[in-house]
């Protein structure tokens, strides 16, 4: 009883320090490059809120040109646009996804009667990184994809068969008994949630197509820096398409608008959502925290709260599984492509016009196009699933033909710098044609 009672006392009076179980979360300003805040000083609220900042405004013009003589940082702007740079926080060298080979791993041998009985499959050689960003929302049925298997064949007597793409009646997330209802209600959907074709011109006085362009761009690099979902920057764009529909902005808050409809759809998309903090830490604490949930009332309640919306990517996924065909292995290559193309079409303004559906089927049709040219890009499976004949789609595609073969501007260069990666198969480094043959879209 008195050495328990001793015992006791010891721990009462030399407590064991216990480690905080609580789950603690690392701030996102610990991650990333360092930015530069995205253009002039124009959109800056307090001349003390951050001394950086200060600097002289330089004409657009005179900005490019000093830029041939210096350096230039990783993400300036020449925005002249009102619109903020972000500065993101610095970033360490050491990438934590790389996929480093264990080099006692021996893999399985495959058998050589396999190979010899299937001369019509090769083998692309080159290893391919998995990306968390494709690999969880694509489908694929690997995270860590060392080899894929691209078909060479021409597969033209298949073009008049219908596939099925949803006999897979035990995988879960295909959900392939509801799947052609799901994809009619969202083909439904997508007309009632698709913002004006002509907001710019009837409604936005003091903001452009260009300055649109501009953000979306940096959009596309926060979401990258950040790992957010492809589905995230899509409903940002839509939320902010759709809110600038019916409210006129100035320039100064149009990138206060963008960063809010990007807290908006990662909410509603993520599993791990960054802070209010966060994200007026990457504008450079241009906007307050009451400034931004400001806007994100003000945009919830014009949308009213109707936040679930079929996007280009909701579509895309469907139809390249029906680009698939019978093929078990799909091909990353051009899973890649297509969602290069589509994600072009997010920084023109004019590509509103096309339904989110029909910007997908293009881009699919494109895609397989470039990467098999002596081969029919459309086919009875992808007609079926897609409701799309190639005739349908022959402006959307040369309009994407297009954005491929433009020289970027120097402002807006983000999706062509991430789908150049070797994670996603150098996608935007493929050659593209200059035209395409007019009896591809006879049918």
């Amino acid at each position: 009883m008195s050495s328990s009672s001793s015992s006791r006392n010891l721990s009462q009076e030399n407590p064991i320090p216990r480690p905080n179980l609580a789950k603690t979360r690392t701030s996102l300003r610990d991650v990333g490059n360092r930015r530069v805040p995205l253009g002039d000083i124009t959109n800056q609220k307090t001349g003390s809120r951050n001394s950086s900042l200060s600097s002289t405004l330089v004409h657009c013009s005179n900005k490019i040109a000093q830029s041939k003589k210096a350096p230039k940082p990783a993400l300036s702007r020449n925005w002249n646009l009102g619109i903020l740079d972000c500065g993101l926080p610095p970033k360490s060298n050491a990438n934590s996804n790389t996929i480093v080979p264990y080099e006692d791993t021996e893999l399985p041998q495959i058998d050589d009667s396999l190979l010899s009985s299937s001369p019509g499959l090769s083998v692309d050689a080159s290893p391919t990184q998995s990306d968390p960003s494709i690999s969880t929302h694509d489908s694929f049925k690997s995270h860590i994809v060392e080899h894929m298997v691209e078909s060479s064949t021409d597969d033209g007597n298949d073009d008049d068969e219908i596939v099925n793409i949803d006999s897979d009646l035990m995988d879960p997330q295909l959900c392939a008994s509801f799947a052609c209802d799901i994809y009619e209600h969202l083909r439904a959907s997508e007309v009632k949630k698709r913002p004006a074709l002509d907001y710019m011109e009837r409604i936005q006085l003091n903001i452009n197509a260009s300055m649109r362009s501009i953000l979306i761009d940096w959009l596309v690099e926060v979401a990258e820096e950040y790992r957010l979902s492809p589905e995230t920057l899509y409903l940002a764009v839509n939320y902010v398409d759709r809110y600038l529909t019916g409210n006129a902005i100035n320039k100064q808050n149009l990138q206060l608008l963008g960063v809010a409809c990007m807290m908006i759809a990662a909410k509603y998309e993520e599993v791990c959502v960054p802070q209010v903090e966060d994200f007026c830490y990457i504008t450079d604490n241009t906007y307050l925290r009451n400034e931004l949930l400001e806007m994100e009332s003000s945009v919830l309640n014009y949308l009213k709260f109707e936040l679930t919306t079929p996007t280009a990517k909701c579509f895309l996924r469907r139809f390249l599984r029906a680009a698939q065909g019978r093929k078990e292995v799909p091909s990353l290559l051009s899973e890649c492509l297509a969602c290069y193309l589509t994600e072009l079409s997010l920084l023109d303004y004019a590509m509103l016009r096309y339904a989110p559906s029909l910007v997908a089927a293009s881009a699919v049709f494109l895609a397989q196009y470039i990467l098999h040219p002596s081969r029919k890009p459309w086919n009875a499976t992808l007609e079926h699933y897609t409701s799309y004949r190639a005739k349908h789609m022959e402006a959307c595609v040369k309009n994407l033909l297009q954005l491929c073969n433009e020289k970027p501007s120097s402002d807006v260069v983000a999706i062509r710098k991430k789908y150049s990666q070797h994670k996603y198969k150098f996608a935007a480094k493929k050659l593209c044609p200059t035209s395409l043959p007019q009896e591809l879209f006879l049918c």
